[in-house]
């Protein structure tokens, strides 16, 4: 009979092992260390990572119920992605991840975090909108770009029945309204658990507006 791993609640609903946490904790580590020469995060923000960037970033955990192929879309310093990533490999074991990211150095800090929590990921250092399909059931985003631009990141990316989970602000429902002249979508608007006036978006059915 083997023993259960201690668990912790993350967030409201997320409850991971003493493990994983530990894997988030070494992952903030080296984001303190690797920003000080490379602008990952606003420094700003360093001191606060914690929730505002790792636990915001984990409660994309909560909607994303199924799918094998997870596409992290301008990865940046791996939010939302790599977080998820993170936990996945205990939560999801045969799920796959990709993160794409243009910049070279972000890139690098990717794969470091990778090698170091011994969490499988493939990193792909090119432009999005040069990078062929990659017929990803869920694709996430943050701080990224407007709705409408993302929405054609996700019919470009997106494999048949995809779904978006993207973090967004206060401008999220005129976001909605602008992209609905492009787009044709069903959106579920989830609160977020971390910051005031910011929410999930969970967005299928993507097609373009005729």
């Amino acid at each position: 009979m083997t023993s259960k791993k201690p668990a912790e609640a993350l967030i409201d609903g997320l409850v991971v092992s003493r493990e994983t946490i530990d894997k988030l904790k070494q992952y903030q580590a080296l984001l303190e260390k690797w920003n000080r020469s490379i602008n990952l995060v606003a420094r700003s923000t360093i001191q606060d990572a914690w929730e505002r960037h790792i636990l915001d970033s984990a409660q994309l955990m909560l909607p994303a119920r199924a799918g094998e192929h997870w596409l992290d879309i301008g990865s940046g310093a791996g939010f939302p992605g790599l977080v998820c990533a993170i936990i996945s490999a205990e939560t999801h074991p045969d799920r796959k991840f990709t993160l794409l990211e243009a910049d070279q150095r972000k890139t690098e800090f990717l794969r470091s975090v990778s090698r170091e929590t011994s969490t499988p990921v493939t990193v792909i250092a090119e432009r999005i909108e040069r990078q062929a399909s990659l017929g990803a059931d869920i694709i996430s985003a943050r701080a990224l770009a407007p709705l409408k631009h993302l929405l054609a990141h996700v019919d470009r990316h997106g494999a048949p029945g995809a779904t978006a989970l993207l973090l967004k602000g206060r401008t999220h429902r005129d976001e909605v309204e602008e992209a609905l002249a492009q787009w044709r979508f069903q959106t579920q608007i989830r609160p977020s658990r971390t910051q005031e006036d910011a929410v999930v978006l969970e967005i299928s059915e993507v097609e373009r507006a005729e």
